[in-house]
């Protein structure tokens, strides 16, 4: 892929950035060059804001019929270009093409999703509330909404916020990561042949000024973001102190409990895909592995045992499980936890710090700890890359108080076959997506996403029927004839 240097997409049309900086954006698993993201800031975000702005009036006053035809021909633009999309993911993050594909999928059926908001978009009426009174409650779109994405999920984590802000009558400005950008350029190209008046979707590329121009921009009506608790409480605090709505996914620590009447080869294949799929790298990835009741033994052994069978390598090669990380500075950040962790006392039992693959590529290979305390960095805080931990305990009880205690609950499991135990578990987790013999708890795109605690900053969750709240203003009109 020859190195070219990218352009915002504004007004509709391709934009030189006008910015000095750039990002170099490289393949996570050679090292090579692809291309150099500008980072732009105030200036570009304006410019695609006062697009926004201008479109919004002509688009609210669009159909809702209308506007969904635009998702269905991107729709099907997407599925025109699908492997092309997946190739271009697992270029620019490093994913294997069989993880770029699935994310591709999830991102498509968000755009499906959207394409019903004629009935999900409908309001309430009720005749005679008095006298000769009625009164209906109907949605209105706002404004000028805008998206800050992460490097982890390129093609989909933007799907999951666009199209259902464009088809409830808003315009967009979406910043991807400057780490990623490629993958949404290719999705803006389709974006452009389906069809959408000029000024409704914009992309500027950019970093943390950018991001943060957008947090203030007067016009703005409402941020999302995914990324790290930190940013994420950033965002919120930002943007609703700048009279904006805000959903920020920040990040995560996810539990997996691992009862001892666990169909045990399922929960550990289950247990080794959460955990070192996509390297590691996504916000509904194992962390911490809690085996109950004495089968810590046959959890630890079966852990190692697929771990170390996985293949890790460039993930656009056949035959590869785990793809790098995405950067030479993630990986650095991941070699720190494990060293952290062994100096903290931990036993590292599986070590992925030496990985028969690219020396220039980014890789960490699978590495399991064993006698983690709760107190440890590596049991505390967000790695982000293919680390797991072990926490025995003896009770689901104790299990339980482990999650109860971390500030962060995206996501937690358990394995059982006990309904009783299954119960328990999804009365009492905090975490707000929460799997019964999934290893990923990630729902579809037609129920929401989002975390609780410090994984989460806001009121309304991503896609599913709450995002059509988080897009539209309800209003309620009382009227006497």
């Amino acid at each position: 892929m020859a190195v070219e240097r990218l352009r915002n997409y504004i007004d509709g049309a391709w934009v030189d950035a006008g910015a000095a900086a750039c990002h170099v954006v490289r393949n996570p698993a050679t090292g090579a060059a692809l291309g150099e993201c500008p980072l732009g800031g105030a200036a570009q975000v304006d410019a695609a804001v006062q697009a926004a702005a201008r479109a919004f009036p002509p688009w609210r006053k669009t159909p809702v019929e209308d506007r969904i035809q635009h998702l269905f021909k991107l729709k099907q633009l997407l599925e025109q270009h699908f492997e092309e999309l997946a190739a271009t993911c697992t270029r620019e993050n490093g994913k294997t093409l069989a993880e770029s594909r699935g994310s591709v999928r999830r991102g498509v059926q968000m755009v499906e999703v959207a394409a019903g908001a004629p009935s999900l978009l409908m309001g309430q009426v009720l005749e005679d509330v008095a006298h000769g009174i009625d009164c209906a409650a109907i949605r209105q779109p706002l404004g000028v909404f805008a998206a800050i994405a992460p490097f982890n999920f390129p093609a989909m984590v933007p799907l999951w916020f666009f199209p259902f802000a464009v088809a409830c009558g808003n315009t967009f400005v979406l910043k991807p990561s400057e780490q990623v950008p490629f993958s949404q350029k290719l999705v803006f190209e389709l974006v452009h042949e389906a069809g959408f008046p000029k000024g409704v979707l914009n992309m500027v590329l950019g970093g943390k000024d950018a991001a943060n121009a957008l947090l203030v921009h007067e016009r703005v009506r409402g941020v999302s973001f995914v990324g790290s608790s930190a940013v994420a409480e950033h965002v919120y605090r930002t943007a609703t102190a700048h009279g904006k709505r805000a959903q920020a996914l920040g990040g995560a620590k996810n539990f997996i409990i691992v009862m001892p009447d666990a169909d045990m080869e399922a929960a550990l294949d289950n247990i080794t895909e959460s955990a070192c799929g996509c390297a590691g790298e996504r916000c509904l990835a194992a962390a911490v592995v809690v085996p109950v009741g004495g089968c810590e033994g046959r959890v630890r052994e079966g852990l190692v045992a697929r771990m170390r069978r996985l293949r890790v390598g460039d993930g656009a090669r056949t035959g590869v499980h785990m793809g790098p990380l995405v950067s030479a500075a993630h990986k650095q950040r991941v070699l720190d936890y494990i060293a952290r962790g062994i100096a903290e006392g931990a036993e590292l039992v599986l070590d992925g710090r030496s990985v028969d693959a690219d020396p220039n590529g980014f890789f960490v290979g699978p590495t399991l700890f064993d006698r983690v305390a709760p107190e440890m960095t590596i049991a505390r805080e967000e790695i982000f890359g293919p680390v797991l931990c072990l926490m025995p305990r003896a009770t689901l009880a104790e299990a339980l108080e482990l999650p109860r205690r971390q500030p962060l609950a995206n996501a937690a499991s358990i394995f059982t076959t006990s309904g009783k135990a299954a119960r328990t578990f999804q009365y009492e987790i905090e975490a707000s997506m929460a799997g019964v013999n999934i290893g990923v708890a990630a729902p579809m795109s037609f129920f929401g996403f989002g975390g609780a605690k410090g994984s989460f900053f806001g009121d309304l969750k991503a896609h599913g029927r709450e995002t059509f709240d988080f897009y539209t203003d309800r209003k309620v009109v009382i009227s006497r004839w």
